[in-house]
């Protein structure tokens, strides 16, 4: 259970601009820390793949800071896809970046470990440009009492990634229509410049949107979703 609302609950909806949303999250993020002072919180921001969750939770982060400086560290999943090698040795290199080929159990202890420590920690990143995990790409410094956690599993109510929400004191999900996220999955994936058009066209459709409505279908676990309103 979070710390506001109860996962048995509705949860709120709001239809947001990406700015507005970011100040949302803020916006409940420092209230939170204010009502649980010395405690280490986390805020989970879910949602299918190209949604934009990265960029608010990060842009988030900075707003907080901006007001409380230190007070908040962004903490991606991603960097908890398992190495491409360990991929190719299982024979699922095909699947990546479905909920299968990450290490969901090493990511929820990992959560749950920064929710209790009293010192730094380092944790994983990914890369687009390697399409490959990156060890050690970033780190929570020890006064860090807001954790804003970003990624595409985080509310699913499967083993292993069914650990995470208990370990969400409020979470948000974030929802953009699926022809869009079509539209800005293609151009992720042009920008990245490492595969064909023809092999981006396929693992959009088999994977990406895949896990878009699978994602789709845990939003009701969430405190708040917000439907982006964008012309992008």
């Amino acid at each position: 259970m979070s710390t506001e609302i109860s996962q048995e609950q509705s949860p709120q909806r709001l239809s947001l601009t990406p700015e507005a949303a970011t100040a949302l999250v803020a916006e409940r993020a420092l209230a939170l820390a204010a009502a649980h002072p010395g405690q280490r919180l986390a805020i989970g921001l879910a949602g299918g793949p190209g949604v934009g969750k990265s960029t608010i939770a990060v842009d988030a982060v900075a707003a907080i800071n901006a007001r409380a400086p230190g007070l908040a560290a962004y903490v991606p999943m991603d960097g908890f896809h398992m190495k491409h090698k360990k991929l190719e040795a299982l024979g699922t290199v095909r699947d990546k970046g479905m909920p299968h080929t990450f290490e969901g159990a090493a990511f929820a202890a990992f959560l749950a470990d920064l929710k209790r420590t009293d010192h730094a920690v380092s944790g994983p990143g990914y890369s687009r440009q390697i399409e490959d995990t990156v060890d050690d790409a970033f780190t929570i410094a020890a006064p860090v009492r807001l954790l804003v956690v970003e990624g595409n599993y985080l509310l699913l109510g499967e083993a292993p990634w069914d650990v995470v929400r208990p370990l969400l004191d409020l979470a948000f999900f974030i929802h953009v229509d699926r022809d869009k996220v079509w539209a800005r999955l293609m151009k992720r994936h042009a920008e990245a410049g490492l595969f064909t058009e023809e092999r981006n066209r396929e693992h959009i459709a088999r994977v990406d949107l895949a896990n878009y409505d699978r994602v789709e279908a845990s939003a009701g676990r969430a405190d708040i979703r917000i439907d982006i309103v964008s012309e992008r």
